[in-house]
Formats: C-alpha cells, structure tokens, sequence
C-alpha cells in the first residue's frame, strides 16, 4: 500500500478531485494548508504600501492507495493540477505498512 501527499494550487481541486473519481480512488482527506517552495512567497500591495508574504496558501490531498493503483493516482494528480508555473506543488509518496477500518476491522488492501 501507498500513502500519497499531493500539495496542489487551491483553484486546481476539483479538477484533480474529478479526475481521481474517474480512475476510481474511492477517499481522500484534503486540507488547506500554508508553505513555500522555490517562488519564496510573493509580493502584494494593501492599502498602498507593499509587503511580502512568504507563506502561499495551498491544498494538501491524502490518500491512501493499492500499490498497483498508485501510478494512476500520481499521474492524475500531476496531469490535472499542472499549470506548468513555479508553485504548482509536489507529490510524496509513503509506503504505508498498514491500514484498519474502524467500523469492520478490515486491514490492509480491504481497508482502503
């Protein structure tokens, strides 16, 4: 099993939502999140004076996958939340040892 962190633009979420629906990823969590990369934040102007924010608002998706189901998930993610700009995110992958579902008890592959 896999564990996927994808830290995405936050105007690309559904599209990315959708897209991992139609290959079939059943759950996900999201959050939203804060953080920089390489851009170092960005310049904006309030009020007339101008100031630098070093913390970009982002979404964090997680989810847990097969490992035969994690090359799908990857390549929708990056296909879909691509805007080919500097900010536009990454994907980790875990490997995840184990998984329960808490209502049946179910592990592993059948948890997910």
């Amino acid at each position: 099993m896999k564990f996927i962190i994808a830290i995405i633009k936050p105007f690309k979420l559904d599209v990315v939502r959708e897209a991992l629906a139609g290959i079939g990823v059943a759950g996900m969590t999201v959050s939203e999140v804060k953080g920089f990369g390489r851009q170092k934040g960005q310049t904006e102007i309030y009020r007339g004076a101008e100031y630098t924010t070093n913390m970009l608002p982002k979404v964090k998706i997680e989810i847990a996958t097969t490992d035969d189901m994690s090359p799908k998930v990857i390549e929708a993610i990056q296909q879909t939340a691509s805007t080919e700009a500097i900010g536009d995110g990454k994907v980790f992958v875990i490997d995840l040892a184990s998984a329960t579902r808490i209502r049946t008890g179910e592990t592993g592959d059948m948890a997910l």
